[in-house]
Order: structure tokens, then sequence, then C-alpha cells
């Protein structure tokens, strides 16, 4: 006779605070993905306009007339890398905040279920950019210690 441990037979109940609680946090998700998803967008315009401006800026300053061209393309390209790289997180929070809404509309635990997956996706994938930030930020400062080290 097989046991079922009481982890098993646990099963999770909202009560009507936490259904607030919840309804209210997808309400600010969705507000905040919309910020995001505007912010994005300013990330693409000026990441398009970046090379006419140093382009015009190069025609104009007499010192810089290569190396604007080339910086505003530099320039675009970083842009539009953080737009794609701040894409994901601004997606997933606004599908979190979309099926959650749906969820308590129209009673449906699936949407509420998926909303969930799609919050922990978003936590995820901050989460593993913050390493990779904190370990580039590790990496250039261990370089900087020792171009300071050289140079003295």
């Amino acid at each position: 006779m097989e046991e079922t441990s009481v982890f098993e037979k646990f099963e999770l109940q909202l009560d009507e605070s936490a259904k607030d609680f919840l309804k209210e946090t997808a309400k600010w998700a969705y507000f905040l993905s919309i910020i995001g998803f505007v912010g994005i967008g300013l990330l693409v315009v000026i990441a398009i306009f970046a090379g006419t401006f140093f382009s015009l800026m190069s025609n104009s300053v007499p010192g810089m007339a290569a190396a604007g061209g080339s910086f505003g393309i530099m320039f675009s390209i970083i842009y539009l890398i953080m737009a794609l790289l701040y894409f994901f997180p601004v997606y997933f929070l606004n599908k979190f905040a979309s099926n959650a809404k749906k969820a308590f509309r129209d009673n449906d635990s699936e949407a509420l279920t998926n909303s969930f997956g799609y919050l922990k996706s978003h936590y995820k994938f901050i989460g593993i950019l913050t390493v990779i930030l904190l370990a580039l930020y590790g990496v250039v400062l261990v370089f900087a210690v020792i171009a300071g080290l050289i140079a003295r």
C-alpha cells in the first residue's frame, strides 16, 4: 500500500483578500508592461535616428568627420540590443497580467496557471540577466584593477 504525503494531499485555496491582491497586481503589471513597450519603442526610435544625428553632428563639428557616422552605427546597435533585451521581460509581464485578468474575469484556473508561468519566466529572465551583468561588472572591475596596476 502506497502512502501519500501531506504535501501531495495539500490543495492551495485563495481567499478573497489574496484574490484582490492578485487582481491589483495584474492591473499594475499590465500598466508597467504598457510603459515598458512605450520605452522599447523609444529605444528603437532613438536607435534609428542615432545614425542620422551623429552624421549631422560630424558634418557640423570639424574634428568628427569619419568617427561620427561609425559612432552613430555603434550607438544604434547598442540601443537595438537594449530594446531586444528589454522586450522579453516586458512581454512576459504583459502575458502574466493579461492571463491573470482573464482568469479572474472568466473564473478560469488554467489561465491563472498560465499567468503564473509567465510571471516565473519574467523573473527567471530578470534573474539570469542580473547574474550576467554582475559577472560582466566583475570582469570589468578585474581588468580595471589590472590596468591600474600596469599603468602604475
